[in-house]
C-alpha cells in the first residue's frame, strides 16, 4: 500500500511522539513505568511495518535523541530503551519473512541480547569499566531506589530493615542471575509484544504473520530434563553450581509460563468465555505472582498430564 509523503511524515512523527512518551513515562513514573516499558516496542513495530524500515529507523533514531536530551548523558538506561525500541524494529523485519513463532521470538531475543552485550562493552570502554562493574553499580543503585519506593508505599519497617541487613547478599545473588533475568525478561517482552500487536495489526488491516493455533503450543519435551537437571544443581552444596542451576531455571520459567497460558487460552476458547471475563482473568494472572507460578507449573506438568488431550500436538 502506497502512502503520500505528507501521510508518511505525519505517521512518523506520531511514532516518535508515542515512543518518546512511553520512554519518558518509564523514567518518571516508577510503577506505571513498568507497564509502559512493555509497550515501548509497539510504536516502532507498528509504523515500521506500515511505512517501511526507513521510517522505522527514523523513529528509532529520533526517540534515542529525545531520551539523550532528557537524561543529558549516555547511561545504561539509554541502552535499555534502545534495546526495547530495537526489539520493535527487528520484529518488523522478521514479519517480512516466513518464520515460525519459535524462530521469530528466538531470533529476536538473540539479536537483542547480542546487541545489548556489545552496547555494554562499548559503554564500559568509554567509562573505563568492565561489564561486571557496570552491572554491580546498576544493581546497587536500583536496590537503593527500590528501598526508597518501598518506604513510600508504606511497607512495614521490619521488612525494610530485613532487606537492608541482607543487602549485600541480595546484591550478590542479583548480579549472578542477571544473565538469566535478561534472557527471561526478553522472552517475556517479546511474547507480550506479539500478543498486543496481533489485534492492533488486525484492526488497522496490516499484515501479521500466521503463527498457527498458538493455544495448542507446547515446549519441546526434551526441555523437561534441562529443568530437572537445573533443580538438582540447586541441591549441590556449591555456590557456583547452585547459581548456574538457578540461572537455567529462570530461563525455563517463561517458556513453561507460555505453555501454561496456551492451556488457559485453549479452555477459555473451548468454554467460549466472554471477552470481558477473559480480560479480567488474564489481569489476575498478570498481577498475582502466585497465579503466574501456578500457570508455569501447569505448563511444566502438561508434558505428563496432556491437559488439552491433544493427540498430535503442534511441534516446536
Amino acid at each position: 500500500m502506497a502512502y503520500a509523503e505528507g501521510e508518511i511524515f505525519k505517521d512518523t512523527l506520531k511514532g516518535i511522539s508515542i515512543a518518546s512518551l512511553l520512554c519518558l513515562a518509564c523514567l518518571s513514573i516508577p510503577l506505571i513505568g513498568i507497564l509502559c516499558a512493555l509497550l515501548v516496542p509497539l510504536p516502532i513495530l507498528f509504523y515500521s511495518s506500515k511505512l517501511g524500515r526507513r521510517s522505522g529507523l527514523k523513529i528509532f533514531g529520533a526517540t534515542i535523541f529525545v531520551i539523550i536530551c532528557v537524561l543529558r548523558s549516555v547511561s545504561i538506561d539509554l541502552v535499555f530503551f534502545a534495546e526495547l525500541l530495537f526489539l520493535g524494529f527487528i520484529f518488523s523485519e522478521f514479519f517480512r519473512v516466513d518464520l515460525s513463532i519459535e524462530k521469530t521470538i528466538g531470533y529476536a531475543c538473540f539479536s537483542i541480547l547480542a546487541t545489548g552485550t556489545i552496547a555494554l562493552v562499548i559503554f564500559g570502554n568509554i567509562h573505563g569499566s568492565g561489564i561486571y562493574d557496570i552491572i554491580s553499580e546498576y544493581v546497587a543503585i536500583n536496590l537503593k531506589q527500590s528501598i526508597e519506593l518501598y518506604k513510600q508505599m508504606g511497607i512495614p519497617e521490619e521488612n525494610i530493615r530485613m532487606l537492608l541487613d541482607n543487602i549485600e547478599l541480595v546484591q550478590y545473588i542479583f548480579i549472578r542471575i542477571i544473565p538469566s533475568l535478561a534472557i527471561a525478561s526478553t522472552l517475556f517482552l517479546s511474547w507480550v509484544t506479539l500478543l498486543i500487536a496481533k489485534p492492533l495489526f488486525a484492526k488497522k488491516k496490516l499484515f501479521y504473520p500466521d503463527f498457527g493455533t498458538l493455544n495448542l503450543w507446547k515446549a519441546p519435551e526434551q526441555l523437561v530434563w534441562v529443568v530437572i537437571g537445573a533443580f538438582l544443581m540447586l541441591l549441590v552444596p556449591d555456590k557456583a553450581i547452585m547459581m548456574f542451576g538457578a540461572n537455567i531455571l529462570l530461563v525455563m520459567m517463561p517458556i513453561y509460563f507460555f505453555q501454561g497460558i496456551a492451556i488457559v487460552s485453549y479452555y477459555f476458547a473451548k468454554k467460549q468465555l466472554p471477552k470481558g471475563l477473559r480480560v479480567l482473568l488474564y489481569s489476575v494472572i498478570a498481577l498475582q505472582y502466585i497465579a503466574a507460578v501456578l500457570i508455569t507449573g501447569l505448563g511444566f506438568f502438561d508434558i505428563w498430564l496432556n491437559v488439552r488431550k491433544t493427540e498430535n500436538p503442534q511441534k516446536s
